[in-house]
């Protein structure tokens, strides 16, 4: 049998899908020429055994997270899966809020454990089960979670080395007025009521002296 290509093709796989796992993967559309698709956090564990093991996909290439902030639930937790003999890739997507956790996926895909450390360090999503949950990007004093939309850019703290208590320290962000630094141009010196002088006007003027 081929492996469907088609966006139809693929369609009809998704439809398949949805009969062979009721409730426990709910949605199926094809997007950017792959299968995604969706259903309930609770329920990922049972999703994702049944793409493993009824439909081919052995290998999980990647897990991550996506910031809604409008959203009650705002963090989407996406897993990319491989089917090694059939050549294709589908997509499975849950949706989780700041303190519900989602079911590990490390009993079905071992490879999930990092990729779960790093969606709960950058997102905070929690996983339920996860033999390990900690920081693995950022350091284990480090607070907030870098990749929320509503996390500043200049961060919460900043690292320093102290050279009387001899370590590094963490301290507030310092925050810093916004300066409008009037640096010298010299194509709007003219226009500004004075002229610049760049490096070698001076020979021009010698030379126009003689």
């Amino acid at each position: 049998m081929s492996w469907p290509t088609t966006p139809a093709e693929l369609d009809a796989l998704g439809q398949e899908i949805l009969a062979g796992a009721p409730g426990v993967i709910t949605g199926a559309e094809v997007a950017f020429g792959e299968l995604t698709l969706t259903g309930p956090a609770a329920t990922v564990v049972e999703a994702l055994t049944y793409l493993r093991d009824a439909q081919g996909f052995h290998q999980l290439i990647d897990l991550s997270g996506v910031d809604y902030p409008e959203r009650a639930k705002r963090f989407d937790v996406v897993y990319h899966l491989l089917s090694m003999t059939k050549n294709r890739r589908v997509r499975i997507k849950v949706q989780t809020d700041e303190d519900t956790a989602v079911p590990s996926a490390v009993p079905v895909f071992p490879a999930a454990n990092w990729y779960e450390r790093e969606t709960f360090d950058m997102y905070g999503v929690f996983f339920d089960g996860h033999p390990d949950l900690r920081r693995i990007l950022t350091d284990y004093g480090f607070h907030g979670h870098p990749l929320r939309k509503d996390f500043p850019m200049t961060g919460y703290v900043e690292v320093r080395y102290d050279e009387e208590l001899k370590r590094v320290v963490y301290e507030p962000v310092k925050s810093v007025e916004w300066r409008n630094w009037d640096f010298l141009s010299p194509w709007e010196g003219a226009e500004r009521g004075f002229a610049a002088i760049l490096p070698g006007d001076e020979k021009t003027a010698e030379e126009g002296a003689k």
